[in-house]
């Protein structure tokens, strides 16, 4: 019997003490381990390795994370993890935009980060809420706005709607039981799998839900699709 393949993982950062640690400890959890200290380095590494997560540094010298999460999503679908050393908002809001699955603010423990890769690697992307599969003809109307379950696609009118792993998952569960309200952290859990790994922050909840109104042109103030519930959470509208 073949030996299982190695889950692999870039990671991206120009303090060399904080990639020993964190590359050090995703050794010792059975990663195969690449590193970069700068955006060019890591693209290209990215292109010849195919890693399963990329932890990339928000605050690179000369090609930012920013820009190289952007182009990284041009030609993988690999998990980022994106670090910061800025906590203010518009960072992580910029960052969650082009396509991160999810952020750590500077300082933390590198068994911390390994955990809330371990999160986003554990949950198949196809599951459904609280990990049922979906159903493989299902097609999802609202008004307009289609989803294709077995394609992943989702339209707007004649438009296919761009978006990322997250996005699409949010809507997917959103969409899988209409007009049912789910809180955030009903969400976290189907979303991102184990609420305690991504430390119960339901804010990464309404941040995502933020882009996938905007991506569907769906306007918060008079929401066609994703209705926002005071003090609860959301549900999907009913077109």
């Amino acid at each position: 019997m073949a030996a299982p393949t190695k889950l692999s993982a870039l990671v991206v950062d120009d303090e060399p003490s904080l990639v020993r640690v964190v590359g050090g400890y995703l050794a010792k959890d059975g990663f195969e381990v690449r590193t970069a200290g700068d955006g060019e380095t890591a693209l290209r590494l990215a292109r010849e390795s195919e890693p399963d997560v990329v932890v990339l540094d928000l605050g690179l010298p000369g090609m930012d994370g920013i820009e190289v999460c952007r182009e990284l999503r041009t030609f993988s679908r690999c998990y980022v993890l994106m670090l910061t050393a800025r906590a203010d908002e518009v960072d992580v809001l910029i960052g969650l935009g082009v396509g991160a699955d999810d952020y750590v603010t500077k300082p933390f423990s590198a068994r911390t980060l390994v955990a809330r890769i371990r999160t986003l690697l554990r949950r198949p992307r196809t599951a459904g809420l609280g990990g049922a599969e979906t159903d493989q003809g299902e097609q999802r109307s609202f008004g307009e706005l289609v989803l294709d379950v077995p394609a992943r696609e989702v339209r707007v009118g004649a438009t296919v709607v761009q978006l990322t792993r997250l996005e699409y998952d949010l809507l997917a569960a959103l969409s899988s039981r209409p007009r049912v309200v789910f809180t955030r952290q009903q969400l976290l859990e189907a979303v991102w799998g184990d609420p305690s790994g991504v430390s119960g922050d339901e804010h990464l909840v309404d941040i995502h839900v933020g882009h996938l109104r905007r991506k569907l042109g769906d306007d918060p103030k008079s929401s066609r699709y994703v209705m926002t519930i005071r003090g609860i959470g959301y549900r999907m509208g009913s077109g």
